[in-house]
């Protein structure tokens, strides 16, 4: 096999959950791309619409499931359905999440159980579906996105950040329990990307915008684009020896420590 066949993706099957849109969707497309089948879920019938009309667009033959993904009944209802309908899962990449910017002092405990649920929760249980599959298949990628809240802190994000950091461990510890059965498990750490939800602290003259910019050595947000080529080295034979790694594209931020005032 070639290096560069190493990259391909070729008859596996690959679930990103939450991938209608966004980072998800370009990761999935990225996938399609380099050869993979490409199902999906979302939170409900709408976002699941919206993302098979984008793929189809895009000419990728995607198969999109409603799931909750911090509903268990529901995750192991769809892997069945998704072996039924595709195949075994080769790769899973565990995308879906929330953010609430809140203080912590004025949130409600409610409110930070359901972003440590979706983030955090979700992966654990996605994860545990999948993983049966790929032991009898003899191999696995599973692919955490986490972020630069599993190393660093920051106002507002208590929930995500702690779900994150937790993330993170969840998987180091799925590396370290299923490495023998031929399955690695990576996580993505996106530094900050331009989506439609960053769209706002993005425009020209706004002080996050200028903040941003000024802590990234590259000097301007990331793209979902950006993201790709890091995921499909992960998901690929490539990184066959690679487990418990958490590889962040942030453009060198958390390398910097920033520009003297």
């Amino acid at each position: 096999m070639s290096i560069i066949d190493q990259f391909r993706l070729d008859g596996k099957i690959a679930l990103v959950t939450g991938a209608s849109y966004g980072i998800g969707f370009a990761i999935a497309k990225g996938f399609a791309q380099a050869g993979a089948a490409i199902v999906f879920n979302d939170i409900n019938q709408e976002l699941v619409d919206k993302g098979l009309a984008a793929y189809k667009e895009a000419g990728i033959n995607a198969k999109g499931y409603v799931c909750d993904v911090t509903d268990e009944a529901a995750v192991n209802a769809m892997v069945k359905k998704i072996e039924a309908d595709v195949g075994v899962i080769d790769i899973l990449v565990n995308n879906a999440g929330i953010i609430k910017r809140i203080p912590m002092h004025e949130m409600s405990a409610a409110e930070f159980r359901q972003v440590i649920d979706v983030d955090l929760n979700g992966p654990f249980i996605v994860s545990k579906a999948v993983i049966p599959g790929m032991i009898k298949k003899g191999h696995g990628k599973i692919i955490n996105i986490c972020s630069m809240m599993s190393e660093l802190g920051r106002e507002t994000v208590s929930a995500y950040a702690a779900a994150k950091g937790g993330l993170k461990m969840l998987t180091r510890n799925i590396c370290s329990e299923y490495g023998e059965h031929n399955i690695q498990c990576n996580g993505l750490g996106p530094g900050y990307i331009a989506t439609p939800q960053t769209a706002p602290l993005r425009t020209e003259g706004h002080p996050f915008n200028s903040f941003i910019i000024a802590k990234t050595p590259a000097a301007r947000w990331g793209t979902p684009e950006d993201l790709v080529g890091p995921a499909i080295f992960l998901a690929s034979e490539a990184s066959n020896f690679v487990n418990g790694h958490i590889l962040y594209v942030d453009g060198g931020i958390l390398a910097y420590i920033g520009k003297q005032p």
